[in-house]
């Protein structure tokens, strides 16, 4: 409906798609592979600035994201595993366990080398005070190219219904689906103690994270698509960000891993 009232234009579409894959990388590299499971090493000043990109999705701080997560891979399609499928159905994992206010503390005792940043828990905090500033941020950008640049069609309001609310939701349903629908579909490669699967169509909305049971068989290595056909753009990013200097210590995925408990040896890419 906001995208009717306020139409479109290539500026304020182009700004949701750029907003789309800098923030869901955000969350797929640094929020889950980098605070949740440690997964690589950088600057103090690259974690907090991928930090502040991953709080503006609205996905609150990294905290309570890394808390949240590592809880599930301890406790994974159990009974007190939050946002399981399994024990919960399908739309109480993709985003009813979120609105629940039980769900709202952060537990600093599973996240305390992460809880020592004062800057982190600060995020975690004011987790609204990011996405705010985007928003109001995306207006004024949209006001101002409305009237320097009124060839490109865009306005305050159009920036903001595209850059934030589209590009936002996009990125909250897409993490959500590895949630819910990667614990209930994809091909089992690997034995592991829950129902995680490996999904290609899911690998390429999140950036790779779709591999999600070749995660759950190794969860802190930095690559969660371990071969070839395993298209995974988020260590494709890693990759570059190591070659300048910003992360280094990726964790591989040593061979020994990619043989143990091994259920299926054929190299089909599973829907």
């Amino acid at each position: 409906m906001g995208t009717i009232l306020t139409g479109w234009s290539f500026t304020a579409v182009s700004a949701a798609a750029v907003l789309y894959v800098t923030r869901i990388f955000a969350i797929t590299a640094f929020y889950h592979r980098y605070f949740s499971h440690r997964a690589f090493r950088t600057y103090r000043g690259v974690q907090l600035a991928f930090a502040i990109l991953g709080n503006s999705s609205s996905q609150r701080g990294p905290l309570w994201w890394a808390a949240h997560h590592r809880h599930h891979h301890r406790r994974s399609d159990r009974s007190d595993d939050v946002h399981s499928p399994q024990q919960h159905g399908f739309l109480w994992s993709h985003i009813g366990w979120i609105t629940s206010r039980s769900n709202f503390p952060t537990d600093l005792k599973i996240v305390p080398d992460l809880a020592r940043y004062a800057e982190l828990r600060f995020l975690d905090r004011f987790d609204t005070l990011v996405p705010t500033l985007l928003a109001v941020g995306l207006f004024g950008l949209g006001a101002s190219l409305e009237r320097l640049a009124p060839a490109l069609g865009t306005t305050g309001p159009q920036m903001v219904m595209w850059g934030f609310f589209v590009s936002t939701i996009m990125v909250f349903h897409a993490t959500c689906l590895i949630n819910s629908l990667a614990h209930l579909v994809g091909q089992k490669r690997f034995v592991t103690d829950d129902a995680s699967g490996n999904s290609f169509l899911l690998a390429l909305v999140t950036l790779g994270e779709g591999w999600h049971n070749n995660h759950h068989h190794y969860p802190i290595s930095a690559r969660q698509g371990w071969w070839w056909w395993e298209i995974d753009f988020t260590y494709y990013g890693l990759k570059a960000l190591e070659s300048v200097g910003l992360i280094w210590d990726l964790e591989p995925v040593p061979e020994r891993i990619r043989t143990s408990r091994r259920i299926d040896r054929s190299p089909t890419i599973s829907a």
